[in-house]
């Protein structure tokens, strides 16, 4: 099979394909690890562990979404290197988003961009709007991959900015249609969490049918069922719906992988439920 080029064909491939709009987010916390991992080196550990879960929540998946604070706080960013290189060679038509947030002036913002494009090899990677396009631009030049825009984020504090009225507009709407203009080689996403509802249901009237990425289900409080009904786009799929720690820390035993995809499958299945 030829798999599709370009970061939102890829996705929109996949949404079919696995009939999915799960994304399993990789952020490690070794406390968290099984208990026979521990005593590992850590960039042993990481790899041991994260092949795993990629094997096993392949199936069930439309995309990955690896945190690059988490290893990057480890000294890990080679063994991330490596994690991503293993998905996109095993499992091709999985894109691998790059959770980093970056945003700064164009000159800076353009040696982030290589860094998740020319580096780690990233499909797509967040991105903070704050400094405006200047700050987008560089991630935008790069015409294959996503660029998956902050808008509404799930965090309980997103509201003392994103909230605030800018000519009577909120503005993580203006945000949404800024992207929207921005738009114009449809390679962008947004960042609506899965805490605010009818928030996302509001962005999703603004950008039609836009990608969504959700964070926030399961661990932070968010309601999948809630996310597809507001969120989900004319074709019935349009959302990226991530969970991290509720799927790679469900069994601290052996059966960490066994485990991690019977929690992804059933997020699977529960959102394909959804009338």
């Amino acid at each position: 099979m030829v798999w599709a080029t370009g970061f939102i064909p890829q996705l929109r491939d996949r949404w079919v394909e696995a009939d999915s709009m799960v994304c399993v987010g990789w952020d490690p916390e070794l406390a968290k690890f099984p208990e026979h991992l521990r005593g590992l080196p850590v960039g042993e550990a990481l790899k041991v562990f994260f092949e795993a879960i990629i094997d096993a929540c392949a199936p069930y998946v439309c995309a990955f979404k690896p945190q690059i604070a988490h290893f990057a706080a480890l000294g890990a960013e080679d063994v991330l290197l490596d994690l991503i290189a293993y998905s996109q060679s095993k499992y091709p038509s999985i894109p691998v988003i790059l959770d980093s947030k970056r945003g700064d002036i164009g000159s800076t913002a353009a040696q982030y961009a290589s860094e998740a494009f020319d580096r780690y090899h990233a499909d797509a990677v967040t991105v903070n709007p704050y400094l405006g396009f200047d700050g987008v631009e560089p991630f935008l030049a790069h015409a294959d991959r996503g660029v998956i825009v902050l808008c509404r984020t799930s965090n309980p504090s997103a509201g003392d900015f994103q909230d605030l009225e800018v000519d009577g507009v909120p503005l993580y709407q203006r945000v949404a249609s800024q992207v929207a203009s921005w738009d114009v080689g449809r390679q962008c996403a947004l960042v609506v969490g899965a805490t605010w509802a009818s928030q996302l249901a509001s962005v999703r009237a603004l950008v039609g049918d836009m990608p969504l990425l959700v964070p926030g289900v399961g661990a932070q409080g968010g309601s999948a069922s809630d996310v597809v009904r507001a969120g989900r786009d004319s074709c019935g799929y349009g959302l990226i719906i991530n969970s991290s720690r509720g799927v790679l820390y469900a069994s601290s035993g052996e059966d960490f992988a066994s485990a991690a995809a019977s929690v992804a499958r059933e997020l699977r299945d529960e959102i394909r439920a959804v009338k």
